[in-house]
């Protein structure tokens, strides 16, 4: 293979704040040959992005570098001047991040936001311009790019968001691009679509690639030779085939070993029921013209039966757009909807909001975001204490305060925690404090919406575990809303498979996922299970 394009020697990071030095990347090595891809794999926390945004130099003041050089072509970047790195940033070496809809300008359209990179690094502008936006967009496969050019980020899908990241960090044909976590956030088949993306405009355009994930799965369908990060060191480097099929240090086995494993619980059919929906509808107007008048519908929910039993697990799957959150946000009557909603055999879907108030114990929710759904202005303690304020009026401070320690202590947390505010945890933490939330309650229904996609995979797997473990202790019924088939198959009993609002395919797990019947849930399992579709 040729000369290395990209050559990290002995890099070491550091950041100071409030006069105290923190090594956070210590003495790396690796290089990166033409045409090659390259992964850095890793917990939250490895090292891994900063070492990536380390390459284009764009880590804050706080950051410097004790030791190490970053060489592009030969050019040591840590040494180059603000013009010499402008040259860089942009033409030579571009980035793909994590998520779009932060990356994107929510206040200009498609084309500006292209175009403006050609004018800055070609001075290109006008017909010529337009059709280079046109030309990138169809590279990326976005479909009639003509249609698109003055539609604005949100009005496109995840999915396509990511497209035009690609899109944009393709504009001025660089020779290194960075992707850091550029799938995280997108469905099976989505995810699938950009990776087969990235790997044909590779091959067309001789890219050489540094991909920053979590995810092994990505890794081995992508990567030549791998990384391995922990805790600021790189721990394991190599072919990626040798690193998956021999892998040397414990932290590689680790990982690999990471995934969601185990089954649900066995389904006992006899359990009673504690939430049934039949012909369940949420269709939302589209008003045009003066009047305001509806014209027609947007279906997001269409016709849905489900039923749930005590201690068991519904999962519910699709992409982004099938209507999964929908259908949870109705069933837990957060939002309005048509047809029958039976909760502990009582008819909830007339009830107002103000009546519903009195369930809200029972029924529970936890989000996919938990930094997100968690107040930063009020302690652990207080955010797992205020359902009891509100349901339990009766229980005194102590009391309370005895059930916040018992809820933390049963999500794995120390209860001595409970002072400190959601900033101070990880990720995983943060989702554990949110579970906790819930379960202090003692409820028999919680709606689980994505609530592990934005997890490690180490951790992903722990708090399935958790789950798992607190629904057998409580008989938890749970709706688990996901796009990541493997979690589900760990979690569900049931399975419902939606699209466009509609059901495709409903049944046990181990029907599903072992004889899937529709050609949508069979691509659905083909990119989750990277399996090859008959």
């Amino acid at each position: 293979m040729s000369e290395p394009i990209l050559e990290i020697k002995d890099l070491s990071i550091a950041f100071t704040v409030s006069g105290k030095s923190t090594t956070a990347v210590h003495s790396s090595t690796f290089e990166i040959k033409k045409g090659e891809t390259v992964a850095l794999v890793g917990e939250s926390g490895s090292g891994k992005s900063i070492s990536a945004l380390s390459v284009l130099k764009l880590l804050p003041a706080a950051a410097s570098y004790p030791s190490g050089k970053i060489l592009f072509k030969g050019q040591d970047i840590l040494s180059a001047s603000e013009d010499e790195l402008r040259k860089v940033r942009g033409n030579d070496i571009t980035m793909i991040f994590q998520e779009p809809m932060t990356s994107l300008n929510p206040l200009h359209s498609i084309e500006k936001q292209i175009s403006e990179i050609l004018e800055l690094h070609k001075g290109m502008s006008g017909k010529a311009a337009r059709a280079r936006v046109i030309e990138l967009l169809t590279q990326v496969g976005i479909r009639d790019p003509e249609t698109r050019l003055n539609a604005y980020p949100h009005q496109m899908s995840g999915g396509q968001r990511q497209r035009i990241m690609i899109a944009m960090a393709l504009a001025n044909e660089p020779e290194l691009l960075i992707a850091d976590e550029p799938t995280t956030a997108l469905d099976v088949t989505v995810q699938a679509q950009i990776l087969e993306l990235l790997k044909d405009l590779q091959e067309k355009n001789g890219l050489s690639m540094l991909f920053i994930t979590h995810d092994l799965g990505i890794v081995r369908r992508i990567a030549d030779r791998c990384c391995v990060m922990q805790k600021g060191h790189i721990v394991e480097q190599g072919a990626t085939e040798q690193i998956f099929t021999k892998p040397q240090h414990d932290y590689t086995k680790h990982l690999l070993s990471a995934e969601p494993k185990g089954s649900p619980p066995l389904s006992d059919t006899s359990a009673p029921v504690i939430l049934e929906a039949k012909d369940m509808k949420v269709w939302f107007p589209i008003k045009k013209g003066l009047m305001r008048k509806t014209v027609d519908h947007v279906k997001a929910v269409d016709g849905i039966d489900l039923t749930l039993r005590e201690g068991q697990t519904l999962g519910v799957v699709g992409e982004s757009g099938s209507g999964k959150t929908t259908l949870g946000m109705a069933l837990t009557r957060l939002i309005s909807s048509e047809g029958e909603i039976s909760f502990v055999g009582q008819d909830i879907n007339q009830y107002s909001f103000k009546k519903m108030r009195g369930l809200r114990d029972q029924m529970q929710v936890v989000f996919q975001d938990p930094y997100g759904s968690l107040s930063p202005r009020m302690s652990v303690g207080e955010i797992i204490a205020e359902g009891l304020t509100i349901h339990n009026k009766e229980l005194n401070r102590d009391q309370r305060d005895e059930m916040v320690v018992n809820a933390l202590q049963e999500t794995g947390l120390d209860p001595e925690t409970r002072h400190r505010y959601p900033h101070e945890f990880s990720g995983g933490q943060r989702q554990r404090i949110a579970i906790a939330r819930a379960i202090v309650l003692e409820p028999k229904f919680i709606m689980l919406d994505e609530p592990t996609s934005a997890l490690d995979m180490s951790v992903q797997a722990q708090v399935i575990d958790l789950l798992r473990d607190l629904q057998k202790r409580h008989k938890l019924a749970y709706m688990f809303i996901s796009h990541d088939l493997k979690v589900v198959k760990a979690l569900a009993n049931e399975v419902i498979v939606m699209r466009l609002g509609k059901v495709v395919e409903q049944g046990s797990a181990k029907q599903i996922f072992e004889n899937p019947q529709t050609d949508y849930t069979k691509a659905l399992m083909a990119a989750a299970f990277d399996i090859k579709t008959k």
